[in-house]
């Protein structure tokens, strides 16, 4: 299995460089996104490299030089640009930008060997292949060699997961808890690390205070909140600069799913097919179903529930902001859904949906390096 992980790997790294490189050739690089002249062009790479920090790269490429000293940047959590910087003090002949997408990249690669471990508890060797494979294909899977912080989080999520399972509950805690200093829904592994100690514990619910993750998971966020206060005085502002970033989120109200879906269904009636508004509400309302269709299916085929209670909130939560926009990447991380395609009997179906997966992260990708919005 190593071999097929790191075959995979390199297959899906370099494949996504060689897009980039050829798909500059059909597109011009627009930037729909600020500060592409302040960091991306005088940087003196190559246009396939650093096309891979476009849109929010931008945002933590700012974080880790300067801190949070741009307007709104406070709703991109501290760990990764941290994680960035500290880098940079240690190996300062590399830019942030080689940094960023090369750290990406290697966690990346632990992700997926992590992967195998967790899914190996409970899974042959041969669902876990085909579960590596929608993921590696998966349409907007160029965000783990990006300058994101998916596939940081990532390790992070499964970390949590695995130390869980292996019951080093302290460890799982710890993974917890920077989960949570990286991106806001890390948080909502507590509830599903609660329910996982509750089971392990043969259902004694009085043992939850003995449980570290319920101490430690929340510290990423808390501490995060702590210093919004301090500086900026507003605990929450990460949650109130949303509206800022467009999409039409909102940063006071908590609207339903069903309300977005109303708006969709609006927007793809009325808005001209010829328009890429019409294609980019299609593209997230599509994804948004599927991963409703996966989990439920995931429910179906009895999945952990521990498992799924993070996916549900990870699902749910950025929608109540009024949009699907960026679900194509906010589900990445949600990792039942890749099982519960992996779960497909049909052997025939699954290939169609790698084929469809890789096309449309083929086209992704280019659009992404040449600074139009995927999601």
């Amino acid at each position: 299995m190593t071999g097929f992980i790191i075959a995979i790997f390199f297959f899906w790294r370099i494949g996504l460089f060689l897009i980039a490189y050829f798909g500059s050739k059909f597109l011009q690089f627009s930037p729909s996104f600020p500060y592409s002249d302040i960091w991306l062009l005088p940087s003196k790479l190559p246009f396939w490299f650093w096309g891979f920090a476009n849109f929010d790269g931008v945002h933590y490429l700012t974080i880790a030089k300067t801190g949070y000293s741009a307007n709104f940047t406070q709703v991109f959590f501290p760990f990764y640009p941290f994680l960035i910087n500290l880098i940079h003090e240690i190996l300062p002949f590399l830019d942030l930008i080689t940094i960023g997408i090369l750290l990406s990249s290697l966690l990346f690669l632990v992700s997926l060997f992590m992967l195998f471990k967790l899914l190996r508890l409970d899974y042959q060797d041969k669902t876990v292949k085909w579960f590596l494979a929608f993921l590696v294909l998966f349409p907007t899977s160029f965000y783990f060699g990006s300058l994101y912080t998916e596939s940081l989080f990532l390790v992070l999520i499964i970390g949590t997961y695995y130390f869980a399972r292996r019951k080093n509950w302290w460890l799982a805690g710890i993974f917890g808890g920077l989960a949570s200093a990286t991106r806001l829904i890390g948080i909502f592994l507590l509830p599903a690390l609660l329910w996982e100690w509750y089971t392990q514990n043969k259902f004694k619910i009085k043992n939850f205070l003995n449980c570290p993750p319920l101490y430690l998971i929340p510290l990423g966020l808390i501490s995060y909140m702590i210093y919004l206060q301090w500086r900026f005085g507003d605990a929450l502002l990460f949650w109130h600069v949303q509206p800022v970033f467009g999409a039409e989120r909102s940063g006071s109200t908590l609207i339903t799913p069903f309300q977005v879906l109303w708006r969709y269904f609006k927007i793809i009636t009325s808005v001209p097919s010829a328009q890429y508004q019409w294609w980019t509400a299609v593209y997230e309302l599509a994804g948004f179903l599927m991963a409703v269709f996966c989990l439920i299916k995931a429910h179906l085929k009895k999945v952990r529930l521990s498992y799924l209670i993070f996916a549900w909130l990870a699902l749910i939560i950025p929608v109540l902001t009024g949009t699907f926009s960026s679900i194509q990447r906010y589900i990445l991380i949600i990792f039942p859904i890749y099982l519960a395609l992996a779960l497909i009997k049909t052997k025939w179906f699954k290939i169609l949906i790698l084929f469809l997966f890789a096309g449309l992260l083929i086209v992704s990708t280019v659009l992404f390096t040449n600074g139009f919005w995927v999601s």
